[in-house]
């Protein structure tokens, strides 16, 4: 009987261990199973939020599938990017202010221009126009001798340099009528006329009187840190702007080069009194781009020396510092890579330039090459270069060569080779060979 009962024992065992295994086997399944089905339901919840988001008004971000670094313009277009020194703020007034909304943001334009001073060549200039790769023309509002247009600027009145060469209307009507736009370009500080009406507003030595310059012809020059010069050239372009021209442009946005006649300092202030002279340009580049490109909507843009791209010791003399005023918010500026403004012996890149003027190609190539790292950052502006369109016999025989439409036109492919499309023709005598100024130096042009 006890060998009975215990094998009934056993066996009653045996069937309990086998129901506990069965159940532990369900128990894990069914874990299984929940963890699935969770995973399903978040996974559902997910693609449902995704959707949702999908399908509302707000953008829906690409992803971002390129490995280079890229740049956005800022949203607020009239930002500042210069940080003024605690000197310059307490030095000028503050600069004009606009809320957003009563900014006009430009449309930057390809310009592909030439110059035509006061409008002697314009027919011949919409002609070449028509006729080629270019469609703009650069136009005097004010040289360095006055006015010659019938402006209303009180101050220009007043000094009386207003002349009458070109009917400003009829010249942006004719040229419009043409699909051609219309820069106008206004010479700054270099006044001697202005400059002896108003001595005051022009550089002075230590005692007062009125420097001149011997690099710029024994002229005086205005003073660039005096703001009633700055109201008197943005009131041209204002006046310019109402008229309908495309583009203000100022030129000799600069201090004067070079030592001064009977060797005389020129006195801005005692030491430590006065902002840094590029500081003194860029205010004045920055006001004007508030008063006339962020207010009326037209593009503003400033000449620059070609030697300050790769010369800081000759940036610091005339106050154009290209790192700096290429971030004034200015639509464009153009630095004037004219290769016979070269010395013999320029070296850029490691290769000497004998006769700069006589390698047109490889001089602007090399100058803008040099400086690429500067105008290629995130903010800056657009670098429209001014070419040189004329025979620079002045430089000395054997030292230069004749420029033709050959020698213009292998510049215009220096810049294409750098990723640049714009650029201004220069000749002082407006007289600019016909031909398609694209860049294609596959083809000879008579």
């Amino acid at each position: 009987m006890l060998n009975n009962s215990g094998t009934g024992k056993d066996s009653s065992n045996i069937e309990i261990m086998k129901l506990k295994r069965i159940i532990t086997i369900l128990l894990s399944v069914s874990a299984i199973l929940a963890v699935v089905l969770v995973t399903l339901g978040i996974t559902k919840i997910i693609g449902y939020v995704k959707n949702t988001e999908a399908t509302e008004s707000s953008p829906v971000l690409a992803t971002l599938v390129s490995t280079e670094a890229t740049y956005t313009e800022p949203s607020v277009y009239h930002t500042e990017q210069l940080e003024a020194t605690p000197l310059a703020e307490s030095y000028w007034r503050p600069l004009p202010e606009l809320t957003e909304d009563e900014v006009l943001v430009p449309e930057h334009f390809e310009v592909k221009g030439l110059y035509i001073g006061s409008g002697s060549a314009l027919d011949k200039a919409i002609e070449l126009c028509n006729n080629s790769e270019l469609n703009t023309i650069v136009i005097d509002l004010k040289n360095e001798y006055g006015l010659p247009y019938m402006s209303k600027v009180a101050t220009a009145k007043e000094i009386g340099y207003v002349w009458d060469a070109y009917d400003l209307d009829a010249v942006i009507e004719k040229c419009h009528a043409n699909n051609v736009r219309v820069i106008g370009r206004i010479v700054s500080f270099n006044d001697q006329v202005a400059a002896q009406h108003f001595p005051e507003r022009a550089i002075q030595d230590a005692d007062g009187n009125v420097v001149q310059f011997s690099n710029e012809g024994n002229k005086p020059f205005l003073n660039p840190y005096c703001t009633e010069n700055w109201d008197y050239l943005i009131d041209i372009g204002i006046e310019a702007a109402e008229h309908g021209v495309d583009e203000i442009q100022f030129d000799y946005v600069r201090f004067p080069a070079g030592a001064t006649k009977n060797k005389v300092k020129p006195y801005f202030g005692e030491e430590g009194q006065y902002p840094e002279k590029s500081e003194a340009v860029n205010r004045f580049l920055q006001e004007a781009r508030i008063r006339i490109q962020d207010t009326y909507g037209i593009p503003v843009s400033a000449d620059i020396f070609g030697i300050v791209l790769t010369s800081e010791g000759d940036a610091k003399i005339i106050g154009q510092n290209f790192g700096t005023l290429g971030m004034t918010g200015i639509d464009s500026c153009c630095p004037m890579v004219y290769p016979s403004h070269y010395a013999l012996g320029t070296m850029l890149g490691g290769h000497i330039f004998d006769y700069p003027d006589k390698q047109p190609y490889l001089m602007v190539y090399s100058v803008l090459h040099e400086c690429q790292t500067i105008y290629k950052q995130p903010g800056f502006t657009a670098v429209r270069p001014y070419l040189q369109a004329f025979t620079a016999s002045y430089i000395g025989k054997g030292n230069y060569i004749e420029y033709g439409y050959r020698e213009i036109n292998s510049q215009i492919k220096a810049i294409h080779d750098l990723g640049i499309q714009e650029f201004i023709l220069w000749d002082p005598a407006c007289k600019y060979p016909s031909g398609s100024y694209d860049g294609d130096m596959s083809v000879e042009t008579d």
